[in-house]
């Protein structure tokens, strides 16, 4: 239990960090597209990781942690950087990445959500599981305007994450799998202990 707290611990600091690249970043990007409906879209995905920041923020409170200084710096820098390149990139190579990125983060929140069911933090797999779902909302939009630009169709994509649903039904079949090993009536003493 000690080692899956501390790897969620470890998880949700990379995630709140990753959260901060991800949301300085987008606000380049939807600063950068003169699409209408572009610019909504990127915007609305923009404030999706600010508030998971949020949440995870409060998670790791709740876990008595704090974010990790190195990485905020860094992912400060990197979300600023990233954001400022949108506006000489091009439109395809913002896509492309942000689309490849949102496919980690999904895997990041399952694997946190499996974290916090390990420790005894069934408290906090709601929220892990739903923000894997958002990240795979992210993932299928970028996916799909990658996918319709000429170049994009040509380009060996990362691969596409299962269907959404997939998420919490693996997450219940594994619960269920587990609670099902387990033994139904007490295992006896050891005979040597038996008084």
């Amino acid at each position: 239990m000690i080692d899956d707290r501390r790897k969620l611990i470890l998880l949700l600091q990379l995630a709140y960090s990753g959260e901060l690249a991800a949301a300085y970043a987008y606000r380049g990007h939807w600063n950068s597209v003169s699409n209408p409906n572009e610019k909504i879209a990127i915007r609305n995905i923009e404030e999706d990781e600010w508030r998971h920041r949020k949440f995870v923020g409060e998670m790791l409170v709740t876990l008595n942690a704090a974010p990790n200084k190195w990485r905020e710096v860094r992912a400060t820098i990197i979300g600023r950087v990233l954001g400022a390149l949108c506006h000489v990139m091009g439109w395809l190579a913002p896509m492309y990445g942000a689309g490849r990125l949102e496919s980690r983060n999904i895997k990041e929140y399952e694997t946190a959500a499996r974290h916090a069911r390990d420790c005894g933090r069934d408290d906090l797999i709601d929220c892990l599981l739903e923000m894997a779902e958002v990240e795979w909302e992210h993932e299928l939009y970028f996916r799909t305007r990658v996918k319709e630009h000429f170049i994009g169709r040509r380009l060996s994509l990362w691969p596409q994450p299962p269907s959404k649903e997939t998420i919490r039904l693996s997450f219940e079949k594994e619960v269920f799998v587990s609670s099902s090993e387990a033994p139904s009536t007490p295992m006896p003493a050891p005979a040597s202990t038996v008084i």
